[in-house]
């Protein structure tokens, strides 16, 4: 994972993305309401709805918000229909990108995600052009500020949780995991009285590229304008 801090690129956009918590919570809202959807209301047994739940909390939204968007889920009817449809294409400097979008209008997005692209010095690639470059990982993050355990110890105790790896940086150790030992190895963390200051499925990019800073200022405005989008969830990139 050298090369690549998740916690870096967090908490750089972590202010931007204060200042757009309403439209944060509407995108979270979408998610609850199609994991409850799928796999019932009670996240003990929805593991999906779970993952959801922990992304609500980590955005600071209300528990209201979580309860009205799983209640809107299970009550009679049709509801809502949304579609899960990953973009994939280039930005500046050649970093590959994948979009995550949850959409109940395909046509939408797709001009959406198209234009922002061509008028942001991105090129969108195919179905398939970017995704092979990118690893499904589970990410954790546990500040090390006030934390009695020095990094031997927290190593030890990362792999026996069940992790593949552990990055150490001055303020956080960040964590991997196989996306399928995700769960598990929270939990562990959580019941070794650890806090985690993030925890998610995310997508990892399996080589990083290094941009100057016109290039990077580039990037930061078309991932900004990708992630405006009310349909768009997630953006992922492959720059360091």
């Amino acid at each position: 994972m050298s090369g690549h801090s998740k916690w870096h690129n967090i908490q750089g956009r972590k202010n931007a993305q204060d200042a757009k918590r309403g439209k944060t919570f509407q995108k979270i809202s979408r998610e609850i309401y199609m994991a409850a959807k799928a796999g019932g209301p009670d996240p003990s047994t929805n593991p999906a709805l779970r993952l959801v739940i922990d992304k609500a909390k980590s955005a600071n939204m209300p528990n209201d918000n979580v309860a009205r968007a799983i209640k809107k889920a299970t009550s009679a009817g049709e509801g809502e229909q949304y579609d899960e449809i990953t973009y994939e294409g280039y930005g500046p400097g050649g970093v590959a990108i994948l979009v995550h979008t949850l959409t109940d209008n395909r046509n939408r997005t797709a001009t959406n995600v198209r234009v922002a692209f061509n008028r942001n010095g991105g090129n969108l690639g195919e179905t398939g052009s970017v995704n092979y470059l990118f690893d499904r990982k589970g990410y954790m993050a546990i500040e090390r500020e006030n934390l009695s355990v020095d990094e031997e110890t927290m190593f030890e105790d990362v792999l026996e949780a069940g992790a593949e790896d552990m990055e150490i940086l001055p303020e956080v150790f960040e964590i991997y995991t196989a996306a399928e030992d995700f769960t598990q190895v929270r939990d562990q963390l959580e019941a070794d009285g650890f806090t985690l200051a993030q925890a998610e499925l995310t997508m990892i990019p399996q080589t990083t590229i290094r941009l100057d800073q016109e290039q990077q200022e580039k990037l930061d405005r078309l991932v900004e304008k990708l992630e405006d989008d009310d349909d768009v969830s997630e953006v992922f990139t492959s720059a360091e």
